[in-house]
Parts: structure tokens; sequence; C-alpha cells
């Protein structure tokens, strides 16, 4: 099982979410955990990280194998998000 790590600016973006959605990626953000690389998660190219699709939102983190870790970076909206 992984820790979790939000950054501040990724707690001030899902708090700014409606409350639907929020729960909705709060839910799978602690399903990242479990499993850091779950199906339909992504590599991205040009900068470092992982991304997750959660209906029209996107969740960027990383993964620190070694440390056991999850550090989510951003949360928001497909077209703000990149």
């Amino acid at each position: 099982m992984y820790s979790l790590l939000i950054l501040k600016v990724a707690l001030k973006e899902l708090a700014n979410l409606p409350d639907n959605v929020y729960q909705k990626i709060r839910n799978e953000i602690r399903e990242l955990a479990k499993n850091p690389r779950p199906v339909g998660c992504k590599k991205l190219t040009g900068r470092d990280g992982w991304r997750i699709r959660v209906g029209d939102y996107r969740v960027i983190y990383e993964i620190e194998d070694n440390q056991q870790k999850i550090i989510v970076l951003h949360v928001g909206h497909r077209k703000d998000i990149y």
C-alpha cells in the first residue's frame, strides 16, 4: 500500500470542484494508494508524472516506488489541467 501526499495546490483545486465530482475524484485518489497504475492511467510526455481520468477531470500525480509514495500534483478539468 502506497502513502498519499496531496500538494497544497491540488487541495485547493479539489476544494473548488462541484460536490459530486469531488467525491468521485477523492475515491479515485484513495484507490491510487492500492494500485498506483490503474487501467487507463498514462505516463505523461513532456513532463514527469502520470494521469488518470475521472470523467472530464484529470488527476496528475507522481509515483515514488522506492518510498512507496504517491504525490498528487494537480486536479482539474481536462481543458485547464495541461
